[in-house]
C-alpha cells in the first residue's frame, strides 16, 4: 500500500488531539514541581516493546525530543514480558505496559511501588486469541492446549473471554510461553490456541486455517496501555517527570507534521515495511489530553482507577493472583493537568 494510503489511516488517531505546545511546564511560575539538582540527574530508563504505539518514543528520540525537551532519556527494548520483569525488578525507571500486567506486577512483587502518570492507548483489536480451524467458538477450547504467557495480558483476555462464553479456566490446559514461544508452539501446531498482542498476532496467523476468535475489539477498554514509573523517580526528580508527558505529546505532534518520516522510523526499528506496519495501525486508539483527564478521574465505569478496581477483583476471582494490592496511590493526575495547563 502506498504511503499516503498509510497516512490516512494513522493520521486521523492523532489529529484529535495533537495541539502546538506553547511553553513545558516546567516554565509555568504557578508550577509546585521543582527539578533535582544536576549532580543527582542520570538517565531516565525508559522501557518500551515492539507494540505500535509504544514505537512512538523511538521517533522521539531519533528527532531529538528528549534534547529540547532538556530531558535525558535512556530508552531500552525488550519483549513486552521481559519488560515488565525488568521494571518490576528495579532495571527501569519507568516502562510502557497495560494495567493488568501492573496490577499483577504489584501483587507478586511487594517493593515494585509504580506510579501510573499517562494512559497512552486503549488496544481495540491488537491482543487476541488465535485459534486453529477446528475451533470456531470459545465452547470448542474446552479440553486444547492454549499457548500464551501465564499472568500476562493475553492471558487476561483469556480468561474474559472464557467468563463470557460461561467456561471455567480449569476446562483448557494452559501452557506458559513468552511472547515467541506462544507463536512458535502455535505455527508448529503444538497447541490449538495462542494468545498474541500486534505484531505477533500476524504471525500466528501464518498456519493454515488459522483465524481470530476473540481479540480485545469485543472487549472494549479493557486493555488500556499506560506509562508506569517508580515512585522514587517522582518523588526526586517530579520535573523530569513532568518533561517526560510533554515529550510524548511533543512527539505526537512532530508526528503529525513529519508523517512519513516518522512511520519510517518506527517500521524499520522493528524491521517491517511501511505496508506491514499499516496493518497494525487500527489495532489501537491513542488517547489524546482531553481523555487523559477523564480517564484519570474516579468518576465511573470507563475511569482508569474504576477499571483498576474491576480488573484486581477479577484477578484475584480467577486466580492470577492471591492478595489485591493497594490501588489508593498507583494514579497521578497532576501531570496530565499540568501539561494541560501550559497549552492553554
Amino acid at each position: 500500500m502506498k504511503i499516503q494510503k498509510l497516512l490516512l489511516l494513522f493520521i486521523p488517531l492523532l489529529v484529535g488531539f495533537i495541539v502546538a505546545v506553547s511553553c513545558t511546564p516546567s516554565q509555568n511560575p504557578n508550577s509546585t514541581i521543582s527539578r533535582a539538582s544536576p549532580q543527582a540527574i542520570s538517565p531516565i530508563r525508559l522501557g518500551f516493546c515492539n507494540w505500535p504505539a509504544f514505537l512512538i518514543w523511538q521517533v522521539a528520540k531519533e528527532e531529538n525530543l528528549f534534547a529540547e525537551n532538556q530531558i535525558d532519556v535512556d530508552l531500552k527494548y525488550y519483549s513486552y514480558s521481559e519488560s515488565l520483569k525488568a521494571i518490576a525488578e528495579g532495571k527501569l525507571d519507568a516502562n510502557n505496559q497495560n494495567l493488568s500486567d501492573t496490577i499483577s506486577l504489584m501483587a507478586k512483587f511487594p517493593n515494585f511501588d509504580p506510579v501510573i502518570i499517562l494512559n497512552v492507548d486503549t488496544s481495540y483489536g491488537g491482543d487476541a486469541i488465535i485459534v486453529s480451524k477446528e475451533i470456531n467458538k470459545i465452547a470448542d477450547l474446552k479440553g486444547k492446549k492454549v499457548a500464551t504467557l501465564k499472568g500476562g495480558i493475553e492471558h487476561y483476555l483469556l480468561l474474559l473471554g472464557l467468563k463470557k462464553a460461561g467456561i471455567k479456566p480449569t476446562d483448557i490446559e494452559l501452557i506458559d510461553l513468552d511472547e515467541s514461544g506462544t507463536v512458535a508452539a502455535f505455527v508448529e501446531k503444538q497447541v490449538d490456541a495462542a494468545g498474541v498482542f500486534i505484531p505477533y498476532t500476524f504471525e500466528a496467523l501464518k498456519r493454515p486455517g488459522s483465524k481470530i476468535l476473540f481479540s480485545s475489539k469485543d472487549f472494549p477498554n479493557a486493555i488500556p496501555d499506560i506509562i508506569v514509573v517508580n515512585r522514587e523517580l517522582i518523588e526526586k526528580r517530579p520535573e523530569d517527570v513532568q518533561l517526560l508527558v510533554k515529550t510524548w505529546f511533543d512527539t505526537l505532534k512532530h508526528i503529525r507534521e513529519n508523517p512519513e518520516k516518522s512511520y519510517k522510523i518506527m517500521a524499520d526499528y522493528i524491521g517491517v515495511s511501511i505496508g506491514e506496519f499499516q496493518k497494525y495501525i487500527s489495532s489501537f486508539q491513542i488517547i489524546n489530553i482531553e481523555e487523559n483527564l477523564k480517564v484519570f478521574q474516579d468518576s465511573g465505569p470507563k475511569s482508569l482507577p474504576y477499571l483498576a478496581r474491576q480488573i484486581s477483583q477479577f484477578l484475584l476471582d480467577t486466580g492470577m493472583i492471591k492478595k489485591k494490592p493497594d490501588l489508593s496511590k498507583l494514579f497521578d493526575s497532576r501531570f496530565i493537568k499540568n501539561y494541560a495547563e501550559s497549552i492553554k
